[in-house]
């Protein structure tokens, strides 16, 4: 029987279609769905900063810790995607089935682990950031619901995946849809009208999360026939776990990553800024903004690197480059809009976060500093897609741990304790370009060698290589 998404017209059209076109065809309904995602992560902000500047920092300082839930939750997923895909291909279903239950059985791991230490670890894990018990109360408040409740986050996301995995991309957008819906209406009920602030905050996230994992569940049963979820005598399959985390762990441990990032920068601020909690407060703040520059990267990115494998598989070379190309070019015009965004109205980005005269004060040149480096990045991230397009992931988990751990956080504790010394607090602010530049260079040097040990090798099957010199200067 055909599987949906593994088709020869679907085959096809990664082969023949013009490259631009397909990209895009590749990556709307993706950029789509992560506009939702980051709608979804700043809804809660804007309402929470709606209360009180100490409400949102809570929320903020809780970030990492809610961040790193969703690695474990989307990294775990990756490997499931991709055995599920390995097995759909094959025409092993039941091989598929197991997959996908297993991959249920993790998010209830997963689940189980954040739950225990939301439980436990929140009032410590904020106190280790600020020693202000309004902001420690209200962290641990809004960490405790929504790490208590995390079945939804993890149901969630682990059910939308198994909708990509066999090509219902479509649907997955529909219940991350139903989810960012559900979330902005109640924000205000739950915040204002039964006055519970950050805690309401997060009472509509997991209400939120808790539809969206219903609505995916019915699609899976009724919708995603290219798989069975049989719960009935279900017993964990360790080598097939063991199988899942070799693909999926060094996702989580690339997305983990900015957890710790994040965790080490806001100790920075509060320690060395004058501004103290309000630097990381503009610093969170930050975060959710980008998500709306990233996050269309991001799509495209995860558009092109089937494009890149496809035509990996059918020893197309001038097509592969040409992907990669041209990713990278539409990835530095998204960057360039937001650079030009940033440094235009950054005081008009901050207000929708009702910012005060102080945060106006921290959080301007923050904005307009850190954007220099987007364009880095965006080239960064497209180069990237090739590294898992042709199986070398742990390149791009290299370079993220050499951005964000070897170079950001020393850099930034540099400048901000030098910065403190002279008086300048928005010295810290540029450990970002100068992190980013020193990223683009590790990119560039796996990048050249992933050229010249595979890509160069791939016949041109007769056509003219129009994109070699160029794409390599």
């Amino acid at each position: 029987m055909e599987q949906k998404g593994t088709s020869p017209m679907a085959e096809n059209k990664l082969g023949v279609m013009p490259v631009s076109k397909l990209i895009w065809n590749m990556s709307l309904p993706i950029i789509a769905s992560m506009l939702v995602q980051a709608l979804y992560n700043i809804v809660d902000s804007v309402f929470v900063s709606w209360v009180s500047e100490a409400s949102l920092t809570a929320v903020s300082l809780a970030f990492p810790a809610q961040n790193l839930m969703i690695s474990l939750a989307a990294g775990t997923a990756v490997g499931v995607n991709a055995l599920l895909g390995r097995a759909l291909g094959a025409g092993e279903r039941q091989r598929a089935d197991r997959v996908a239950v297993n991959g249920l059985f993790l998010a209830f791991v997963g689940f189980a682990v954040s739950c225990v230490l939301g439980l436990t670890c929140a009032g410590a894990f904020l106190r280790s950031q600020t020693q202000v018990e309004e902001i420690v109360v209200m962290g641990e408040q809004y960490l405790h619901i929504v790490m208590g409740a995390s079945f939804a986050l993890f149901g969630q996301i682990m059910l939308e995946r198994l909708l990509q995995g066999t090509g219902r991309s479509l649907l997955s957008m529909y219940t991350q849809g139903l989810g960012a819906i559900v979330n902005i209406i109640l924000d205000p009920v739950f915040i204002f009208v039964f006055d519970m602030g950050v805690a309401g905050a997060a009472i509509a996230t997991v209400i939120g999360q808790i539809c969206g994992m219903l609505l995916a569940a019915y699609f899976n049963v009724k919708k995603n026939t290219d798989i069975t979820l049989r719960v009935k005598g279900f017993r964990p399959d360790w080598r097939l776990i063991g199988s899942i985390y070799a693909i999926g762990l060094p996702s989580v441990i690339m997305m983990a990553i900015g957890s710790v990032m994040t965790f080490l920068m806001n100790k920075i601020l509060i320690t060395y800024h004058s501004a103290h909690e309000t630097a990381a407060t503009a610093f969170g703040i930050y975060f959710k903004l980008n998500s709306f520059i990233f996050m269309p990267v991001f799509g495209l990115n995860n558009g092109v690197v089937p494009i890149i494998a496809y035509n990996y598989g059918a020893q197309n070379r001038s097509r592969m480059v040409e992907a990669i190309k041209r990713s990278a070019i539409y990835a530095s015009i998204i960057m360039l809009l937001g650079i030009a965004l940033f440094q235009a109205i950054p005081g008009t980005l901050l207000k929708i976060f009702d910012a005060t005269d102080t945060m106006l004060t921290v959080g301007i040149p923050a904005l307009r500093i850190i954007s220099l480096s987007f364009w880095i990045a965006g080239a960064c991230i497209a180069l990237g897609g090739s590294f898992q397009a042709l199986g070398k992931s742990m390149y791009s988990m290299v370079v993220s741990i050499i951005r964000q751990l070897v170079f950001l956080i020393p850099i930034a504790y540099v400048l901000a304790r030098y910065g403190q010394s002279i008086g300048n607090d928005d010295l810290v602010w540029w450990c970002f370009p100068l992190a980013e530049v020193a990223s683009l260079f590790v990119t560039l040097a796996f990048f050249r060698r992933l050229y010249r040990t595979l890509i160069s090798k791939i016949p041109e099957h007769g056509t003219k290589d129009d994109g070699e010199e160029s794409l390599l200067g």
